[in-house]
């Protein structure tokens, strides 16, 4: 595992650091824009005080903290696997590119001993799931992996009723930012309970260092609502989903191509809102990061 010098610095001296996907930048948003997208998150994480950690694997290397080239390299490439938990011993040992997902940046943040990662929004229990079984390897990962995930909630392409259910099962608690409702990543609520309302980064820095302190493995989730300029209607988006799901059920899309294919079909119908709402979302979610692994940063002193 490769960890950039000024990443590796600031894990040994107790500086806040943030942990990024680039599933996001390979699979989630068109070049130059993908590109310009995770380069202006790490600029959101450095200019309120943290450290930004890009993920990805390349050559079958895992690069914790890439450079701004190889975030380029990234978003130009085409072919990188999309990389979860059961990919990355094979991307590894075949010496290939991998994009990691929630799930993957979610183990290697871990190993290199990062507590903070931003993301755009989880995987989860997809519509359908009881005929299926189509569930996000990201929410097991949330219940065994020590690391605590900012997002603007679950995507919003899932069951969020069932992918709740399912959290809860896996012991993982799920906070939302000033707000006593799950924010459903396009919007900012649903009619959805989360389990505490979160007032400020100190207080999620002190909640995340309990559960450490008392062995209590696993993975915090906050939940931090799109900004409020752009939410998106409910009714709008969730008829866009709908449509974009019927379309991908009769070209007989499964498995990890769901979500790509979804997000973009989206894109599409929504003539770019939606994208414009992902990107104000993620780098809403990176300033919290940031605060966040400050506070927890001073909290262990």
């Amino acid at each position: 595992m490769k960890i950039n010098p000024e990443v590796f610095d600031a894990i040994k001296n107790n500086k806040p650091v943030v942990a990024l996907e680039s599933t996001i930048i390979s699979h989630g948003m068109p070049y130059p824009k993908n590109v310009a997208c995770a380069l202006e998150v790490e600029n959101v994480i450095r200019e309120n005080g943290a450290i930004p950690a890009t993920i990805g694997i390349i050559n079958g290397e895992p690069i914790i903290g890439m450079t701004n080239d190889e975030i380029e390299e990234f978003g130009k490439r085409k072919g990188i696997i999309k990389c979860s938990r059961r990919d990355l011993p094979i991307i590894i040992s075949e010496k290939e590119w991998g994009a990691t997902t929630v799930s993957a940046t979610m183990i290697l943040a871990n190993l290199a001993g990062i507590e903070f990662f931003v993301t755009g929004g989880i995987g989860g229990v997809h519509r359908g799931a009881q005929e299926t079984f189509d569930i996000s390897a990201d929410l097991d990962e949330l219940g065994r992996t020590n690391v605590t995930v900012i997002c603007a909630g679950p995507k919003a392409i899932l069951d969020l009723n069932l992918t709740m259910e399912y959290l809860e099962t896996k012991g993982v608690p799920v906070l939302a930012y000033n707000s006593d409702k799950l924010p459903a990543f396009f919007t900012r609520t649903s009619d959805l309970n989360v389990d505490y309302n979160v007032k400020n980064p100190a207080e999620i820095a002190s909640i995340v260092k309990n559960k450490r302190d008392y062995k209590l493995d696993g993975g915090v989730l906050v939940c931090n609502p799109i900004p409020e300029d752009y939410s998106m209607d409910p009714n709008y988006i969730n008829k866009e989903i709908d449509k974009a799901i019927d379309e991908m059920n009769k070209l007989g899309i499964k498995g990890k191509e769901e979500t790509p294919f979804l997000l973009s079909k989206i894109v599409e119908l929504t003539n770019g809102k939606s994208l414009e709402a992902n990107i104000k979302l993620i780098l809403n979610n990176a300033a919290l990061g940031a605060k966040a692994a400050i506070e927890y940063c001073k909290l262990r002193g």
